[in-house]
């Protein structure tokens, strides 16, 4: 695969040291920006502005198979991508660092005026690194098998332990997550197809597809290990700190903030209903034993700064916590962080390489996914004029098969019974390998 980058940043050359032993690697930037280590590796380096036509030509963009920009500046990453799809209709990932821009984009891109002149996949790594912490908070024994619809949808498999309030319960009765569906289940080795009926039993495998968010808070809510979260402290109230905090509240998990910046506690205040807080440096040892942060069973340091979040973490330790996750923003920190005591430290950008790498090995197969050892399928299957209209409930499918998720427009649907598939629609679909050939055949117009 051929990949042009744009942008010789630390994610820039994370990404080229990352792919450049199994693709075609070319950056664009500036001269001076070009990185030492970026020197030994076997890739091509052309200089100049990625939004410049003539430069994207010079990089053989037509040739190319998928353009990432992630330059130091949004701007010029939404320009760049917007003229390499203009250009040669490449496949696009583009990094921005703004919340605004990513709702915007997907807005535009989700909207009714859809064209072919759009970003495929907008990646903010702040969410990201938001949605790795929730998940190590959370449910830290889950297993992402696939990621779809460019991460906004997921396939998460789970295993039935004694003590979930599931056990003996029927799938109906349940109450699982909305936009989530139960599409598999695995007993003594054996895939079935589950349906209302189902009864779980201990030692299950769970198989769920849904949108990624859904299924952080189904497995929030259901698979929880023995040892329950229920309070956690986030030393820095910034975009990550209070998009975590929110996540948390859906939870009910007792949460609170300390935060350095009088306004932006208010502004925190104004916007989280069920959070506690705290005007006060997180460096402070004093404060963070008067607020009775040894007694939170997880503290979470993600200011901006890898210094001040040692620190806090170091002296979250010392005051009696038993698990501390640091945000690290220089991704050679790490192994320090780890070495030192800190038991997690997570890079945003460790965590935007990881969804590139989803993303190239969902985009360079076939076939979307296998589980268990082949026994199940994940299908995409496009909708023919002859489909049109029905409802789900009405699909007389040959063999056991669910309709997990239905992308429309880039729109991503959870389906219900009621939900009709329209010409065009893409349907990810979760079968047995056994019955995957009459379902692919079903869909086919003789």
């Amino acid at each position: 695969m051929k990949i042009v980058i744009y942008g010789a940043t630390e994610i820039g050359c994370l990404l080229a040291t990352e792919f450049f032993e199994d693709h075609d690697i070319t950056i664009i930037d500036k001269e001076e920006n070009r990185a030492e280590e970026l020197s030994s590796l076997d890739i091509s380096f052309v200089q100049g502005n990625a939004s410049d036509i003539e430069v994207l030509k010079n990089a053989d963009i037509k040739n190319a198979d998928i353009f990432i920009a992630c330059s130091g500046t949004d701007e010029a990453n939404i320009v760049a991508c917007l003229s390499a799809k203009q250009y040669s209709g490449i496949r696009t990932i583009c990094f921005v660092s703004k919340e605004e821009y990513k709702k915007t984009l997907n807005f535009e891109k989700n909207s009714d005026n859809f064209c072919n002149f759009f970003i495929d996949y907008i990646i903010w790594p702040e969410e990201l690194l938001t949605q790795e912490i929730f998940r190590i908070v959370t449910v830290a024994h889950a297993l992402d098998v696939e990621n779809f619809a460019d991460g906004r949808a997921r396939l998460l498999e789970y295993k039935v332990q004694p003590y979930l309030s599931i056990v003996g319960k029927k799938v109906k009765d349940c109450g699982f997550t909305k936009d989530t569906l139960m599409v598999g289940l695995t007993r003594g080795g054996e895939l079935t197809i589950p349906n209302g009926e189902t009864e779980i039993l201990e030692g299950d495998k769970l198989i769920f597809m849904g949108t990624s968010h859904s299924l952080d808070i189904l497995a929030g809510t259901f698979f929880h290990e023995k040892e329950i979260v229920k309070s956690v402290a986030i030393i820095g109230g910034g975009t990550v700190g209070r998009i975590l905090a929110k996540t948390l509240e859906t939870l009910k998990i007792k949460t609170k903030i300390i935060e350095k910046d009088h306004h932006r506690c208010e502004y925190l205040a104004e916007n989280l209903a069920n959070t506690l807080i705290i005007n006060g440096d997180g460096t402070n040892l004093k404060l963070l034993d008067e607020e009775e942060i040894g007694s939170a069973d997880v503290v979470i340091s993600i200011t901006n700064n890898d210094e001040r979040n040692l620190l806090c973490s170091l002296l979250a330790k010392q005051l009696g916590v038993k698990r501390v996750i640091a945000r690290v923003s220089k991704v050679l920190n790490i192994p320090l962080f780890e070495k030192v005591g800190i038991d997690i430290a997570i890079s945003a950008k460790n965590s935007a390489l990881n969804e590139v790498r989803n993303d190239l090995q969902e985009n360079d197969v076939d076939i979307l996914a296998t589980v268990e050892q082949g026994q199940g399928e994940v299908l995409e299957i496009g909708v023919l004029s002859e489909f049109n209209g029905k409802k789900v409930m009405d699909l007389q499918f040959p063999a056991r098969a669910i309709i997990g998720v239905i992308i429309r427009r880039n729109k991503v649907i959870i389906p219900t019974g009621l939900t009709e598939i329209h010409t065009d629609d893409i349907l990810i679909i979760f079968t047995t390998s056994e019955n995957a050939p009459q379902i692919k055949e079903f869909f086919k117009v003789n």
